[in-house]
């Protein structure tokens, strides 16, 4: 089953502004600086950017929580940030959107995660990042799981989304992991390579296609059903969802069934940010209610309208529900 009947689809996105999600993950500041390139510097073999437009945008975990609010839950984080001012400029944006930031720790030892890239037309030519990738101190961390176990019981789901920046600590992981636990509330794990096994007992864990393969040095079979049940079971997750890029997504059910969910053709295949878009969408659909494959058929769905669009972009309700009805007809 891939499709979604229109009534309750109907059904799953009106209750989508009446849940709140709390996302858990590193916190990052993405730049943009575009330009045409019409000569190669003197000085070395590098093409002269004449810079038309300089823009920010929310990054990271940060991009999770932009996009649960542009599916009109609410949304609170926790992560941590430097004492810079691209941390004001960050969490500025995060509080336009209504993101409560209770959770931020403010660390003057670690600067903000900045990702700069300098594109010419429509390519990326290069990429500066700013940013530290150890642990965050003990004391952070401590602070961070403290604020976890506050916020758990008034959200309706839970978002891990680790970058390997040093904020999923294997404590702070676990502290969310409990606390959803002992409320009762769905978890969407994102693993990086550190920590990829630190999540068993997750509602879905969502690597993509390269970080399942990496972190268990075997080929990715996401047609063998037998392949994709042993994998579940070693990771200890409920479900598996592994994303394919243009193959789509396979979902590894509790139940032991595999369900592959093919991805839309589209003109422009751009996949920045549509691993934010598919844990915000799992994780506002399962609060309201939706079962693991319904949710995995409106976070496809949502990847493929993510996808079609050059850059970093949040999906909203009113797009998910043309989508799905527009590839039913």
């Amino acid at each position: 089953m891939s499709r979604i009947e229109e009534a309750r689809l109907d059904e799953l996105l009106e209750r989508a502004g009446s849940v709140r999600v709390l996302v858990v993950g590193d916190l990052m500041l993405d730049r943009y600086v575009s330009g045409r390139v019409e000569r190669v510097s003197p000085e070395a073999p590098v093409p002269v950017v004449l810079v038309d437009e300089e823009r920010s945008g929310i990054g990271g975990a940060g991009n999770v929580a932009a996009n649960v609010t542009a599916l009109g839950a609410g949304c609170a984080v926790v992560g941590c940030v430097g004492h810079d001012a691209a941390a004001d400029e960050l969490l500025g944006g995060l509080e336009t959107l209504g993101v409560a930031l209770d959770g931020v720790e403010r660390v003057a030892s670690r600067p903000t995660t900045v990702k700069t890239r300098v594109q010419a037309g429509h390519h990326q030519i290069v990429r500066f990042d700013r940013e530290v990738e150890h642990d965050v101190p003990a004391e952070v961390a401590t602070a961070l799981c403290a604020s976890i176990r506050a916020l758990v019981p008034d959200c309706d789901a839970v978002v891990v989304q680790d970058y390997d920046k040093g904020v999923v600590t294997r404590d702070v992981g676990a502290a969310a992991l409990r606390a959803a636990e002992a409320a009762a509330r769905p978890v969407v794990v994102d693993p990086k390579r550190r920590g990829f096994f630190d999540y068993s007992g997750a509602t879905v864990l969502k690597p993509n296609r390269r970080e399942l393969q990496d972190a268990l040095g075997d080929f990715v079979r996401a047609d063998d059903e037998a392949w994709m049940e042993r994998t579940r079971e070693r990771l200890g997750c409920a479900h598996l969802l592994v994303t394919l890029g243009e193959q789509g997504m396979a979902l590894q059910t509790a139940e032991g069934r595999l369900a592959r969910l093919p991805a839309e053709a589209r003109g422009v295949y751009d996949v920045s940010g549509a691993g934010d878009t598919v844990s915000a969408v799992l994780a506002v659909a399962l609060a309201v209610g939706a079962s693991i494959l319904e949710a995995a058929v409106l976070a496809n769905h949502a990847a493929a309208i993510e996808v079609g669009r050059p850059g970093v972009q949040t999906v909203g309700l009113g797009e998910i529900r043309s989508h799905v009805l527009a590839r039913a007809e």
